[in-house]
């Protein structure tokens, strides 16, 4: 188990899929089809709905809230996300999308997980664990 900070309230389990790039949901994610489209990004291409998403943080303008916002109402938004740093942009868009999401974990969870993983977040009780 990792010890971890809640940002937004939740719990889900899932697949996860990992980058050590930072995220931006303005322009580097199609919310219609969850699909990173930043053709410089390390997972341009990729699909992140339905997935555990691992970023070390997020950037970009802060439209992208509404963007990760967008993506749950679509229904093609991660089910959850884990950030090494959250920021304020995915912070925020995580908590109106409602999707548990978690900062600060007490190991390099950049380096451990691995794309096709399953793990657990339980961001109510600040806690991801690998199944």
């Amino acid at each position: 188990m990792i010890n971890c900070r809640k940002i937004s309230k939740g719990h889900a389990q899932g697949e996860v899929i990992v980058t050590k790039d930072s995220i931006s949901f303005l322009g580097g994610v199609d919310p219609k089809t969850g699909v990173i489209i930043d053709s410089q990004h390390e997972l341009y291409g990729k699909k992140i709905s339905g997935k555990i998403l691992v970023i070390p943080s997020g950037k970009g303008s802060t439209v992208g809230s509404y963007v990760i916002f967008q993506m749950a109402k679509n229904k093609t938004a991660p089910t959850a996300i884990i950030s090494l740093k959250a920021e304020p942009i995915i912070a925020t868009g995580a908590i109106m999308a409602e999707i548990p999401m978690v900062d600060q974990p007490d190991a390099d969870i950049l380096n451990i997980l691995k794309e096709g993983d399953i793990v657990e977040v339980n961001a109510d009780s600040g806690i991801i664990k690998i199944n």
